[in-house]
């Protein structure tokens, strides 16, 4: 009873904490039980979608305990946009990094052990460098490690500087170290939890779904008709944040001088550009001074921009892991955010010889074909994307383009059954080819040597075709029907989902197989953008410029002052009293003293009130 009335009363004083400097009233699904766990000093692997709020799992524990929390980042950028955003809610932050003077770091250092800093941001070169000079007077609340994928040989952002933080257990084994990313698969997330020798952490997993980002497809368009369907989707977020993706650096400057040509605010980066040029774009873009970015996937992953409201990619990425991440760049504040994604074989050709010269090469190969299959897939992207990272998710999303316009779906609970069946009886220990000769039933001295001809599956679906059950089996894996384990040879698990199929509790859709042929050409699919909230337009645009000038007077970016989400808030609450503003979305207790009256005076005049 003791604990329930001390959880109790730590959840009231962590609501007020997120009240008074956050402007928020509620935590996020997960995020109380995560800070709730490192408050009792264990360990934690955190996975959350990006804009899902990772950021407070471990800002709150870090303000509700004695000493400084350590929070390691490999973006030095984004580190100081973070530090940025808790000094401007009145939380004491800094930074450590090689951006910085050696002599501002030695003065960091010194309020950090003289207790003025909560919050430290730090890179890992930086902290393996430090720690060991750290005395025991150094009280550590906690330690944060951001983009925790970087440490697995598995994740798409492989970092070997990383690895060596496995040592920070052993160096601090009475502090609560907590791993966080938004990205990573069941093999990514097990390898993070071993590589940093948190034995004994609990996995919070919270669901990856972004509900408010519609995803597009388009395939197989070149030239002058793909600059159409650009043209026409830019049109429709005109004025709006957004970042185009592109292969190349010289794609990028290519498609950056179009856009200008036709009259958009657009800006090349990459990282051939001089350092002074790429920090004066990424500035710009933040404070809303450029509106497109044209970059190289090495773009965005530094800055904490919410208010991005459409990403496209002009190539098919690498991997789902970083179209995943990136296309999670927009509606970082919950708002409705658009994305779209070209792609064409010429993709596949340039991206195989990328990965060809990659470390872990047969690796990659995989990981682009999945992006291949769901680029051509027929099956609801979501339910793929989710999928993919082992979130079971048995329903149409309704805001992508193949649910929009919805393919001919057929009962597939048979066929499934077939595969899943052949899988179970091998012990789960083949690729899907040997499946599918199995269902098939074909001549083949490897099944007859491991005596699969002998198994009741065999040969019961020898009327189809290879390509059609091909197709199938990618479909079940798209669904979360089965997995592939990498670790294993690639050989094909039955996930829960598939377990009910194939027990008959569950029945399952398959999108009817069509073999084209190279001369057939499939009908284009229009990208549709979902309707913004009912708000008041005009009144939005005049509360953007208040923001604006308020952000260049104070020299902060312009989503630091408040998201757009919390001008939607203002928007359609109209607030013109100081209480007023103080209930809106967002707004803390510093920034409530700091900006009603602008903000409020904006929406008085708009009323015509005095």
């Amino acid at each position: 009873m003791h604990t329930d009335i001390n959880s109790s009363q730590k959840h009231r004083e962590a609501l007020v904490l997120l009240k008074r400097f956050y402007g928020y009233d509620r935590f996020y699904p997960t995020q109380w039980e995560v800070i709730e766990h490192v408050l009792a000093g264990n360990d934690a692997v955190v996975l959350m979608p990006t804009g899902g709020g990772k950021s407070l799992c471990y800002q709150i524990p870090a303000m509700m305990c004695d000493g400084c929390a350590i929070v390691v980042s490999p973006l030095l950028a984004l580190m100081n946009d973070q530090v940025s955003a808790l000094q401007a809610n009145g939380i004491p932050a800094a930074a450590v990094n090689s951006q910085q003077s050696e002599q501002l770091n030695r003065e960091i250092i010194r309020h950090v052990f003289d207790g003025k800093i909560k919050l430290l941001y730090i890179s890992p070169e930086k902290l393996l460098a430090e720690m060991n000079s750290w005395n025991t007077a150094l009280k550590i609340s906690l330690i944060a490690i951001d983009e925790a994928h970087c440490i697995s040989q598995w994740g798409h952002d492989f970092r070997p500087e990383y690895t060596q933080l496995g040592s920070l257990r052993e160096r601090f084994p009475g502090c609560p170290i907590i791993a966080l990313t938004a990205t990573a698969d069941r093999l990514t997330r097990n390898d993070i939890k071993e590589q940093l020798h948190l034995d004994d952490a609990r996995m919070f997993i919270n669901s990856f779904d972004r509900p408010n980002i519609a995803l597009n497809v388009v395939c197989n368009t070149s030239g002058r008709e793909k600059m159409k369907i650009l043209e026409r989707f830019l049109e429709k977020h005109k004025g709006e944040s957004g970042i185009i993706y592109c292969l190349s650096r010289k794609g990028t400057e290519k498609l950056a001088a179009t856009l200008r040509q036709m009259g958009y605010n657009a800006e090349p980066f990459h990282a051939g550009m001089p350092t002074k040029q790429k920090l004066a774009v990424q500035e710009s873009f933040v404070n809303d001074d450029i509106t497109i970015i044209c970059a190289t996937i090495a773009f965005g992953m530094g800055i904490d921009k919410s208010n991005v409201r459409w990403v496209v990619h002009n190539n098919m990425p690498k991997n789902i892991e970083g179209y995943y991440q990136e296309i999670g760049r927009a509606g970082r504040d919950g708002m409705p955010a658009d994305t779209l994604m070209f792609y064409s074989y010429a993709d596949v050709v340039q991206l195989n010889q990328f990965v060809q010269e990659s470390g872990q090469k047969m690796l990659n190969i995989d990981k682009l074909e999945r992006m291949k299959q769901y680029a051509e897939s027929h099956v609801c992207r979501r339910r793929i994307l989710l999928n993919y990272f082992n979130e079971p998710y048995d329903h149409d999303c309704g805001n992508c383009d193949v649910c929009k316009n919805p393919p001919r779906r057929i009962d597939g609970t048979v066929p499934a059954q077939m595969i899943l069946s052949a899988l179970v009886r091998t012990n789960e220990n083949i690729g899907h080819t040997m499946a599918i000769d199995i269902v098939r039933g074909a001549n083949k001295n490897e099944l007859r040597d491991n005596g699969y001809d002998k198994m009741p599956t065999f040969g019961v679906g020898h009327n189809l075709s290879f390509a059609t059950w091909n197709g199938y089996i990618l479909q079940m894996l798209q669904l979360g029907l089965i997995d592939v384990a990498y670790n294993e040879n690639k050989h094909l698990k039955v996930t829960p989902m598939g377990w009910e199929v194939l027990r008959g509790t569950r029945k399952v859709e398959l999108t009817e197989v069509e073999i084209h042929t190279k001369a057939e050409k499939k009908p284009e699919k229009k990208p549709q953008v979902p309707t913004k909230e009912d708000v008041d337009k005009s009144l939005f645009e005049k509360l953007r410029q208040t923001r604006m000038a308020i952000a260049k007077a104070q020299n902060l970016k312009p989503y630091m002052v408040f998201s757009d989400k919390s001008l939607m808030a203002m928007a359609q609450e109209k607030p013109t009293t100081k209480d007023e503003f103080s209930a809106i979305y967002g707004v803390g207790e510093l920034k409530c003293e700091q900006f009603w009256r602008p903000f409020t005076a904006t929406i008085r005049k708009y009323l015509n009130m005095s």
